[in-house]
């Protein structure tokens, strides 16, 4: 038996629960996508370019205040632009506390590679909330994806939805978890414009990678009720 399942979007099973139309369910799951969730490319795009713009302008020579107010700005017109095109502030406004709060630390310490450290601490929380919700058998991509769905929490009556998504939030703790195996002895070892550079490679690419390693996962050509009537007995 295949352990994926349809791909976001696609019609529920028969059987599962579909939100009334009208409904806050309904409603949400027309506007909720997993990419939205964790900030899709932009949301990357956004989190990245400030920390590479810190990064070279430090590395280059330039005094970390030069460096700092490089990040910030840039940081600044994520978020203005966002609200210009009247999109969802939450990512750019995040990614502005971010890099104001290591900005502060950075200039604080004198120590530019503590620039990054909201960054580390960020990915550490969400890597142990992936992975502990996997262990505890409520892996995050479900509800997630349950919702975006229309099946609530229906999938976790049937062990292959349960066992993929599982298996695809393993992945998105595993991206975490990567990220933090590289930055983190550059962090310990201050090495700042390395933290930055590391901090590109790890962001859109491997967020693309793990995106497609989700679809993967959990797409299903096959409608579950179709296995189900051809399973023995």
């Amino acid at each position: 038996m295949s352990d994926a399942v349809n791909a976001p979007g696609e019609n529920p099973e028969p059987g599962g629960s579909a939100p009334e139309p009208g409904s806050f369910a309904a409603a949400f799951a027309e506007q909720f996508s997993l990419e939205e969730a964790i900030g899709g490319p932009r949301g990357m795009i956004e989190a990245v370019v400030p920390m590479t713009l810190f990064s070279f302008a430090f590395g280059l020579g330039a005094s970390m205040r030069t460096a700092v107010i490089a990040a910030l700005a840039s940081s600044v017109v994520f978020a203005v632009a966002r609200l210009v095109s009247r999109q969802p502030l939450t990512h750019a406004l995040s990614g502005v506390l971010g890099i104001a709060l290591g900005a502060y630390l950075a200039m604080r310490t004198g120590r530019a590679e503590n620039f990054v450290l909201p960054s580390l601490v960020k990915n550490s929380a969400q890597g142990a909330a992936f992975a502990l919700s996997a262990l505890v058998r409520w892996p995050i991509l479900g509800l997630i994806l349950g919702m975006v769905r229309g099946e609530g929490v229906t999938w976790r009556r049937d062990p292959s939805r349960l066992r993929a998504y599982s298996r695809a939030t393993w992945v998105w703790a595993g991206m975490f978890g990567v990220r933090l195996a590289v930055q983190v002895p550059l962090w310990m070892a201050g090495a700042a414009a390395a933290l930055g550079f590391a901090n590109v490679v790890l962001g859109l690419p491997l967020f693309g990678l793990v995106m497609w390693l989700t679809w993967a996962i959990v797409r299903d050509p096959e409608p579950l009720a179709v296995r189900r009537d051809a399973s023995p007995g």
